[in-house]
């Protein structure tokens, strides 16, 4: 019994599909090799595999001709369709215009700076699909079926491949009104007499590093307040709360605005990367490193980043 659709098919030899659906709109096995860019050798056995697997003839040939058989007839529609559907998703998997990537990424970062690149890369791209997933903790991108993630942090897994999007400096920075209080440091050996805010998702020594002529320094700065959370850190520091140490893409505009001083520049530590990190070491698809590039020429051009000397 022929079955009423080829679904099933589809997944086991698409291909098979497309050469019969292309041998009964060119009515020629050579033509249809033509059209396909393969032998004709090819279309026949692809064609023959097919029949046996559906268990009739879908094409009788003699030598003048190709005529469609009744089940063949049944067939047609739905594999001409599948097939023309394959062949589309075929052209935008090697231009990168069709897709979904599930993209892993920092809370702070997304909000302040990642709705601008995915606009951008989406506007132009109407079949592609991107799934944001905002997370200050790494997670694994095997298990949670992660194409892409953004993160700021060094390269610690060697079964990542890391692509640096940017560069950005560290800022130790406070509210102009906690320094007028609290006098404004002037060495790092100041900080101890501070109130140090906390990301308590880093070690005290990881998070607070400093360094005097490359050297870094150890500190045991103390603090009443931590978070989970970059944003909040930075606004207890705006409100006047403490130091905090915190990339620049999160400080630079309320630097500008006033709302934060930065101290201590000449000890802080140096610029941190931002990475495009995936899994594997096969050449990433077309959509992928699409978005890739996107991400890093628009982290480029913002004012917050590490400038090359």
């Amino acid at each position: 019994m022929v079955p009423s659709d080829v679904t099933d098919l589809l997944f086991d030899d698409l291909q098979s599909l497309l050469c019969f659906a292309r041998v009964v709109e060119t009515g020629s096995f050579t033509r249809a090799a033509r059209l396909l860019g393969i032998s004709k050798s090819v279309v026949s056995t692809r064609i023959s595999l097919l029949e046996e697997r559906i268990g009739e003839p879908l094409l009788l040939r003699t030598t003048r001709q190709v005529t469609v058989t009744t089940a063949g007839a049944g067939i047609y529609p739905n594999a001409r369709a599948m097939a023309e559907h394959a062949a589309r998703a075929t052209t935008d998997a090697r231009t990168g215009a069709r897709g979904t990537i599930r993209v892993s990424a920092p809370v702070s970062l997304s909000q302040m700076w990642l709705a601008g690149p995915l606009h951008e890369f989406l506007s132009g791209r109407p079949d592609a699909r991107v799934e944001l997933l905002l997370n200050d903790r790494l997670v694994d991108l095997v298990e949670e079926r992660i194409d892409l993630a953004v993160r700021i942090t060094k390269l610690r897994d060697s079964n990542l491949i890391a692509r640096r999007l940017a560069s950005t400096p560290i800022d130790i920075c406070a509210a102009p009104s906690y320094l007028d209080r609290h006098g404004r440091p002037r060495r790092p050996e100041d900080l101890t007499r501070h109130n140090c805010l906390r990301y308590a998702l880093l070690r005290a020594d990881h998070e607070w590093r400093l360094y005097r002529h490359a050297r870094r320094l150890e500190l045991g700065v103390q603090g009443n307040f931590e978070t989970t959370n970059g944003t909040m850190l930075r606004e207890a520091a705006i409100a006047g709360l403490g130091l905090v140490i915190l990339p620049r893409f999160m400080t630079f505009d309320a630097v500008r605005g006033g709302r934060l001083e930065r101290v201590l520049e000449d000890f802080a530590p140096p610029p941190i990367g931002i990475y495009a990190v995936r899994v594997g070491r096969r050449t990433p698809s077309p959509l992928l490193a699409a978005l890739t590039r996107s991400l890093e020429e628009a982290f480029r051009r913002e004012p917050w980043v590490t400038r090359p000397r």
